[in-house]
């Protein structure tokens, strides 16, 4: 196929790569680092470092560097493959054809068979706040800040506003989380979520519930931040020198041209497609974060083959909804995958539970970073594995392995019979399993 990309940021990578999953990650890495050295170093034999010191400049600069590499890298791919890379704004004029606005100024009309639409999502704001990206910022700003706040106010408590919560309160910010729903990390599974809420709790977040931002105001250097308690109207103020956004992302689709097209969008502002990521329209498809489904770059990325399979094979591309896979990347990680005990009780399907707590595996025993659990959730009648849910030291890795199992129809009892390398953290996956179809050996 002869294929055009058109991407007005003018390096490769999207949302994830600029200022999204690779950059947040590499401040979480780094954020570790210097907590376990402060934290726990010296429990190991490892002297002289208790004093320790970061230097935001610095980790900002290495973060920096491995985001330019990795768009590098995309970059050559599209050249080793002979892939069109178009700098600039593009606009859908018909079906068949696109206008591409480069950012040199000057303009094209792209003519094509397919247009493929992954513009994924932008930031969703709150009304009355105005981000800077400085004091007042949304996930993109906490990745630039030059320094640690004393007071960082954290309004919303998902997956992303809590890794950047995270980031900044191992580096020494206090950080208040106001979360307008009962529970935290939404999507998780509930007993995952309040084990993680009280780990968060543990290192030094403090949570407000059930509660909504009313406004903010500028005082001086700092933030004045209403809140107000969903159940009894109660107001309350929080005062802060920044203020991180982190309500959830909205589909990008203003000004591509969908009206040129009869292409709409539904209440979400999402794009409406088939299972196979057809929109109404003949020759035009969408992916990613502004069509229905969880906004997850892994989402889109497999979404993306299928379209492109279709494409060539009509009717041949396919992705199971199913097993995608879920993580959060603090510490304790949580990883999820398939149904959740809420989801199971509300379809009213009989299920059986398997659990293993790290605690008992001897690899994070040794390591000492034994927190959390795996847990199992298998149809009661079949063993299938239906869910899987996680939090504790790598799972966001090791929950690949149940992700494999449900997609090729795995019981409980086939992972179970499955030989793990010892000492390792996924036995405790193992054990779960067992836990799930008879009972496990080690607890």
């Amino acid at each position: 196929m002869k294929v055009t990309c058109i991407e007005k940021r003018g390096t490769l990578g999207g949302t994830c790569l600029n200022v999204g999953c690779i950059p947040s990650k590499a401040l979480l890495h780094t954020s570790h680092l210097y907590h376990q050295t402060k934290k726990y170093m010296g429990d190991h034999g490892i002297k002289g470092v208790e004093n320790s010191t970061i230097d935001v400049d610095t980790m900002i600069k290495s973060k920096n560097s491995s985001v330019k590499k990795l768009t590098a890298g995309i970059e050559y791919l599209f050249k080793k493959n002979g892939v069109v890379y178009e700098k600039g704004t593009g606009k859908i004029l018909a079906a068949d054809k696109v206008e591409v606005k480069t950012n040199d100024g000057t303009t094209k009309v792209v003519t094509t068979k397919n247009i493929v639409i992954a513009t994924g999502s932008e930031v969703a704001s709150l009304p009355g706040l105005t981000i800077d990206e400085e004091t007042c910022i949304s996930s993109t700003g906490a990745l630039e800040l030059k320094k640690v706040p004393e007071h960082l106010i954290l309004i919303g408590g998902g997956v992303i506003g809590l890794e950047m919560g995270s980031v900044w309160g191992r580096l020494g910010a206090k950080v208040t989380v106001i979360e307008y729903m009962p529970a935290i990390a939404a999507g998780a599974d509930g007993e995952i979520a309040k084990e993680f809420q009280k780990s968060l709790k543990t290192q030094g977040m403090t949570f407000i519930m059930e509660s909504a931002v009313q406004g903010a105001v500028k005082e001086g250097n700092n933030w004045k931040v209403e809140v107000k308690d969903n159940k009894t109207g109660a107001i309350s103020h929080l005062v802060g020198d920044v203020v991180l956004v982190s309500i959830g992302r909205k589909p990008f689709t203003q000004g591509l041209g969908l009206e040129n097209i009869g292409l709409q969008t539904n209440k979400r502002g999402q794009i409406e497609t088939d299972e196979h990521r057809r929109t109404s329209v003949p020759g035009v498809w969408a992916i990613g974060d502004v069509i229905t489904g969880p906004m997850l770059a892994h989402k889109a990325e497999e979404e993306g083959i299928a379209v492109i399979e279709d494409i060539a094979s009509p009717g041949s591309g396919h992705v199971n909804y199913d097993c995608i896979p879920s993580v959060i990347y603090t510490h304790p990680e949580v990883a999820w995958v398939g149904k959740t005990e809420e989801q199971l009780k509300a379809d009213g399907i009989k299920y059986k539970v398997g659990k293993f707590p790290f605690a008992a595996n001897s690899r994070a025993k040794t390591n000492d970073d034994n927190e959390g659990f795996v847990k199992f959730l298998t149809d009661a009648e079949t063993d299938r594995v239906i869910g899987c849910h996680m939090i504790g030291p790598n799972v966001g890795e090791l929950i690949a392995e149940a992700v494999l199992a449900m997609e090729y129809g795995a019981s409980a009892e086939d992972i179970a019979r499955t030989c793990h390398a010892h000492p390792t953290l996924s036995e405790a996956v193992k054990e779960a399993a067992m836990a799930a179809y008879d009972k496990p050996i080690h607890f």
